[in-house]
């Protein structure tokens, strides 16, 4: 439930260490080593951090050989900043926080009923984030977790749906659905995709 994320959002900013992490990573991304050596803690300390902003979505990893390097997913940051209140207000109005699951379910199925055909072709990317994110969690969800596979093998996958393949591709990249490396592409774990949930 989008009631967890919220959680775990605000309980990964609980911690001093987390946050001066955060402000360190606004300016650029580093690798374990350099954040250590500024915020003077050991590499393991880091990496025990960096995991709960990870499991938050608050940061992005990306993998150079043996060194990570470490980045701020400013998306999640500003989407989940605002969703506490947003939360707050509308239950406050009398909408029941559980109902929250049903209102998204419904909107859901609106997307995926305007924008694909009976044959399951897309018939055109959606211009506003919130949608665009419902179809391309959809697209995935047809992939194997846990399979590595090529670009060729991801073009064609999305060619039977849609012509606009490099779009699409980078788009699976850029929400956190999938992971690249070698031209190589995995799913990601579900927590790091992006949540149309928390947009408003």
């Amino acid at each position: 439930m989008q009631l967890d994320k919220i959680v775990n959002y605000h309980k990964a900013l609980s911690d001093p260490t987390r946050v001066r992490m955060l402000v360190l990573l606004a300016g650029g991304e580093l690798n374990g080593l350099e954040l250590a050596e500024r915020l003077c803690i050991s590499p393991a300390t880091v990496t025990h951090h960096a995991a709960k902003l990870r499991e938050a979505s608050l940061i992005n990893e990306r993998r150079d050989k043996n060194t990570i390097f470490f980045s701020l997913n400013r998306y999640f940051i500003r989407a989940y900043s605002t969703v506490i209140v947003d939360l707050i207000e509308k239950n406050g109005k009398g909408e029941e926080v559980d109902g929250m699951e049903d209102t998204h379910a419904r909107l859901r199925q609106s997307v995926l009923k305007n924008f694909f055909t009976a044959d399951g072709r897309l018939k055109h990317i959606p211009a506003q984030l919130k949608k665009k994110l419902i179809v391309l969690e959809h697209l995935v969800s047809r992939l194997e977790p846990g399979r590595r596979y090529t670009e060729k093998e991801i073009n064609e996958f999305i060619g039977r749906v849609h012509d606009d393949f490099a779009t699409i591709r980078r788009e699976f990249i850029m929400h956190q659905y999938m992971y690249r490396d070698n031209q190589i592409y995995e799913l990601n774990p579900k927590e790091l995709w992006a949540k149309w949930e928390t947009l408003s």
